[in-house]
């Protein structure tokens, strides 16, 4: 991993957190650059944003094209959508960009692990199984990839704070995948604070406001 497989923007100097935001198929690490100047965190909350690329490898739903992926989808029905190899893979990928953000001195619990759509689905699988206690997730327009491995390998001591969003007209990813997945969290212990909003698969201004609300709680700067 270097520096050229992310985008890396710090809102401040001397950041006193990070937040690793994975961005969604077919995207890159530029997808949400433009979304942290919209969060206007004030001068006491300096953030480092890492925004990773995503590996090149063919996609089987798009014809085997190749292009930025988190993992392969097979088909859309929930089994399809599930590559294995490739979440686990690209977890891996999430632990390497943590230990960079470790060795710049952030700590785990100042980190905020964030993802769209398939980038969500590995922030979900990261954080719920992984070895890191993050300071919160985010999970934007995205689902529990895989429900019975996450669930079998998931930490039940492990609490964190969680922010999941979600448009009611997704057709990409149905708004009630979102919906289970929260219904999920919230079975496993987990204060789930849900968003919804009549959009499809994207995020809006009133989401952007809400994740900045959060943000600020999260790193209790009022």
């Amino acid at each position: 991993m270097t520096q050229s497989d992310s985008v890396v923007v710090e809102t401040g100097p001397s950041p006193v957190g990070s937040v690793i935001w994975l961005h969604g198929l077919g995207a890159d690490g530029h997808d949400f650059e433009p979304v942290v100047p919209e969060l206007r965190l004030p001068s006491t909350l300096p953030l480092r944003f890492v925004f990773p690329h995503a590996p090149v490898r063919p996609v089987t739903i798009n014809g085997g094209m190749t292009m930025r992926a988190w993992y392969d989808i097979v088909s859309l029905d929930a089994e399809g959508r599930a590559d294995e190899d490739g979440i686990r893979d690209s977890s891996a990928i999430v632990d390497a960009f943590v230990a960079a953000e470790l060795e710049r001195g952030v700590a785990a619990d100042r980190i905020v692990l964030a993802g769209f759509s398939q980038g969500g689905a590995i922030a979900l699988f990261n954080a719920l199984t992984g070895t890191h206690d993050y300071r919160g997730l985010m999970a934007l327009s995205t689902y529990l990839a895989l429900p019975a491995a996450t669930d079998g390998e998931r930490r039940p001591e492990r609490k964190f704070d969680v922010f999941m969003a979600h448009g009611t007209l997704d057709p990409m990813v149905p708004y009630q995948a979102g919906r289970g997945t929260a219904a999920t969290l919230e079975r496993w212990g987990f204060d789930v604070d849900w968003h919804e909003y009549p959009i499809a698969h994207g995020v809006c201004a009133e989401e952007i406001a809400d994740i900045r609300a959060w943000l600020l709680a999260v790193y209790g700067v009022g």
